[in-house]
């Protein structure tokens, strides 16, 4: 087994267990029950899409996925602000 073949696999290893943990964490943020656990939900999910990017980025050898791993993680962040925002918001009944 050459060392490239072991890294291989160990990508494709990980990738699995995260689409599997992405399937997981989008269950938690569908069912709930509180507005926390989904938005706990929603921030897990974009992590570990991001920590995608960053697999196939080194498995692929492609560059650009690291520029798209990076936007991704402004948007996520941007998204988990304006949710908590309007769930404080509803919480204190502002309109």
């Amino acid at each position: 087994m050459s060392i490239v073949y072991a890294y291989d696999l160990l990508y494709s290893i990980t990738l699995f267990c995260l689409a599997v943990l992405i399937t997981l964490a989008m269950i938690r943020s569908f069912k709930g029950p509180r507005i926390t656990d989904r938005l706990i939900g929603v921030n897990m999910i974009g992590t570990m899409v991001i920590a995608v990017f960053a697999i196939l980025t080194v498995q692929l050898k492609e560059d650009y996925l690291a520029d798209i791993a990076l936007i991704y993680a402004l948007i996520s962040f941007v998204a988990v602000l304006v949710f908590a925002a309007v769930y404080i918001r509803k919480d204190k009944g502002v309109r």
